[in-house]
């Protein structure tokens, strides 16, 4: 039953949203020993649309003292201290052009902003086991503030801020908050930097405080009148500002009576409806490599991107909110060193974007850009790891129209199928989990492979190439594999070249390779590849 599982979640979420992807030719066999013939077919229309800038990532509060298991990774991480004048952290984030960045986190609820309305002293984060959250309430100064924008402005990126939403409530012990939202140290930090003339993409209301929350909750009726608060504050401070920023809420886990309840009433006032996952347990789990392994623990967030699809279409006030994974971290409490730092981790983070983005999902926040063990970058030395490689390439390759996918056999081949970004033609991003079997992948459409040819049915309709087309023998491809063919190295390849950094901090190049178009395309045990068809015209990618 687990091996078909993978395969029958590819089948749902494609007949789901009516794709229209032909059938998978069901004769792929096996050939020689270690390697399997596999075929796939893509849809010939969208299934979905994702934000040209769908790769995000967070930037978190964690001062050096939070551990986990006895492990302290988040080390100089923070937003409070840092290192913005490192240069391979601002070539990591202009690598992007533009790079959404959430703001925030658990401690995000406990900080305060040292504006002019702050009556108390503006104090740091200290660890404090009996305290909400297990540090005591922290403070940003507006110095500080300072400086990250002019952090963001120099790398382009594009900012969604996490607001404090506890501030003004009673905390009973393992209880709810309870009371309103004080907004008055929020309109004052909001009103700053306005004034500075500091861009904000989007701001959001608290961290997993929805459903049963993290350490503590707050109601669905309440989160309602709030974020109208938060609504009104927004159009009365940005009243001569043209632009103006996303209401995002409530960043929590879906709980399904919760986030209909707020859905139904937040017509007006809500841009954004952001979700966290961490679908693969415990940073401590000894079994996380065997989860990142297994189709059927990858499949299981199946379910909740459909039920949130479906509570958001469900809506009774017709909401215009659109759904952001906000949040994800594979592995909670920061993950596990020596694998999520790893090339392994890929596999979990690219099949998870792929699969949210099949749900309309229009972006996809990693947790973290760098700190804990999960970071893109490395904590200490800012050195991207693997991830931060795969996020790249997906941002430049995948583009916006999401396009069904269906293989002949599933075993432990992962395939998702995008119209190319700023190029003709469709990605396809093939993940092989299987270390001992190469698959060689033939994509098929209406049973026929796709390889040079000019001009495809599509039922009643033909796309057909100009006649001065120079792309229908090369395919490009990019192979992403360990060093060593060791999964759990934090060295990636690419096309078989080491990927790192000069000695200046410059991102290397991130080159294709070319194919002859009539092959097929290969993906080598427990790797990643993404497929460039310039010469696979459909009109949905035209």
């Amino acid at each position: 039953m687990g091996r078909r599982v993978s395969f029958l979640g590819l089948c749902f979420w494609v007949c789901m949203f009516c794709c229209g992807a032909a059938s998978a030719d069901s004769r792929g066999s096996s050939g020689e020993e270690g390697t399997v013939q596999v075929t796939v077919s893509v849809g010939k229309s969208a299934i979905a649309e994702i934000d040209d800038d769908f790769v995000c990532a967070t930037l978190d509060w964690w001062p050096p003292e939070k551990c986990d298991y006895g492990v302290c990774s988040w080390h100089r991480a923070s937003l409070l201290n840092l290192d913005l004048s490192n240069k391979i952290l601002l070539n990591a984030v202009k690598a992007f052009s533009p790079l959404k960045i959430r703001l925030g986190g658990t401690l995000q609820d406990k900080v305060l902003y040292n504006t002019p309305d702050l009556k108390q002293p503006c104090t740091s984060f200290v660890k404090n086991s009996s305290a909400l959250f297990g540090f005591t309430q922290g403070c940003l100064p507006m110095a500080r503030w300072d400086r990250l924008n002019a952090f963001f402005k120099e790398s382009g990126a594009k900012i969604i801020f996490g607001l404090n939403a506890l501030n003004g409530r009673t905390i009973s012990p393992q209880g709810p908050a309870v009371g309103a939202w004080d907004s008055t140290n929020a309109e004052s930090f909001i009103r700053y930097t306005v004034s500075k003339n500091y861009t904000i993409f989007g701001w959001e209301l608290g961290n997993e405080l929805s459903g049963g929350g993290v350490g503590t909750r707050v109601t669905a009726s309440q989160y309602v009148s709030d974020t109208i608060s938060l609504k009104n504050l927004i159009l009365d401070i940005y009243k001569d500002v043209e632009s103006k920023p996303l209401i995002l809420a409530p960043g929590g886990f879906v709980d399904s009576s919760w986030f209909k309840e707020f859905l139904d009433n937040t017509p007006k006032s809500l841009d954004v409806i952001t979700h966290h996952i961490y679908n693969l347990g415990s940073g401590a789990d000894q079994h996380l490599v065997e989860k990142i392994l297994d189709p059927t623990v990858l499949d299981g967030e199946l379910a909740t991107f459909s039920n949130l699809q479906s509570i958001i279409k469900s809506s009774a006030s017709a909401t215009s909110a659109v759904a952001w994974v906000g949040e994800a971290g594979g592995a909670y409490n920061s993950g596990r060193d020596h694998v999520s730092n790893t090339f392994l981790y890929s596999f979990w983070y690219l099949d998870q974007m792929a699969m949210a983005s099949t749900f309309d999902t229009k972006t996809y926040c990693r947790q973290a850009f760098i700190g804990g063990n999960y970071g893109l970058l490395d904590a200490t030395s800012f050195i991207p790891n693997p991830d931060y490689y795969s996020a790249l390439l997906w941002h430049r390759l995948m583009g916006r129209k999401v396009l069904g996918a269906s293989l002949s056999r599933s075993d432990k081949i992962r395939a998702y199928a995008h119209c190319a970004k700023a190029s003709k033609g469709v990605m396809l991003l093939f993940i092989n989990l299987d270390g001992n079997s190469t698959a060689e992948v033939t994509v098929v459409n209406n049973g026929t492979p796709i390889r040079n040819h000019r001009h495809y049915n599509f039922g009643k309709g033909i796309i057909q190439f100009p006649q001065d087309s120079n792309d229908e023998n090369v395919r490009e491809e990019y192979h992403l594999t360990p060093k060593d063919g060791d999964p759990l190295s934090r060295t990636v390849m690419l096309n078989g070249n080491i990927l790192a950094v000069s000695t200046s901090g410059e991102i290397p190049a991130l080159n294709p390779k070319n194919v002859n178009s009539s092959s097929s395309i290969v993906v080598a045990p427990q790797s990643i590849v993404f497929a460039h068809m310039p010469y696979y015209a459909i009109p949905d990618c035209s």
